[in-house]
């Protein structure tokens, strides 16, 4: 009986370590498997519709909308995010209106006046000059023909804020339009820094 059992016990280690065996080999042959070396594919591709997208291309046909176009143009009467439509158009009338309509709410302090200076030096002064008086470094090295307007002359000094801002915003007479480019708030803290800084 005793040898029987030793027999069976026998039998069993070695069915033990015959299946750890084989459970390692499967394992090392699956980790060799796994191991492609053509850096050229990602792999087994098990959800193709993940990999090579189905959608349309932006300017190509489209049948799902009525106009058989892709790109669609944006709902009527929505706003981008950030963006708040000007109501001021690039015309005399409305810089006057604009003048005597728009109000400066941002704080008159000097880290506000700082953030002026600092956009001035970005978005003006390469035309208008560090002193505001139309030398910029685009009109004095001959790059620029026309003379850019001096924000320190007696005209400019008279002009409120507002017609600093709107000004920036949709440009006048050569100067094109940077409402795209300065924010709101940076257009009126510029103009605080012309008002205080450059024209004082």
């Amino acid at each position: 009986m005793i040898k029987s059992a030793d027999k069976y016990y026998k039998i069993y280690s070695l069915l033990k370590i015959s299946a750890l065996k084989v459970s390692l080999i499967i394992v090392a042959v699956l980790v060799l498997m796994s191991c492609d070396y053509n850096r050229r594919t990602s792999g087994w591709d098990y959800a193709g519709d993940m990999i090579n997208s189905q959608a349309y291309e932006t300017y190509s046909p489209n049948p799902v909308f009525a106009d058989g176009k892709t790109l669609q143009p944006p709902v009527e009467g929505t706003i981008p995010r950030g963006f708040m439509p000007y109501a001021y158009l690039k015309t005399d009338e409305d810089r006057a209106l604009a003048a005597i309509t728009l109000v400066n709410e941002i704080e008159n302090t000097a880290a506000n006046l700082e953030r002026g200076k600092a956009a001035y030096g970005i978005y003006c002064m390469q035309c208008h000059g560090e002193k505001g008086d139309g030398q910029g470094a685009l009109f004095v090295n001959k790059k620029y023909t026309y003379p850019p307007a001096s924000l320190i002359s007696e005209k400019m000094r008279a002009n409120p804020e507002a017609d600093i801002y709107h000004v920036i915003t949709v440009g006048w007479g050569i100067m094109g339009e940077h409402g795209s480019m300065i924010s709101p708030d940076d257009r009126w803290k510029i103009a605080m820094y012309v008002k205080q800084k450059l024209q004082n």
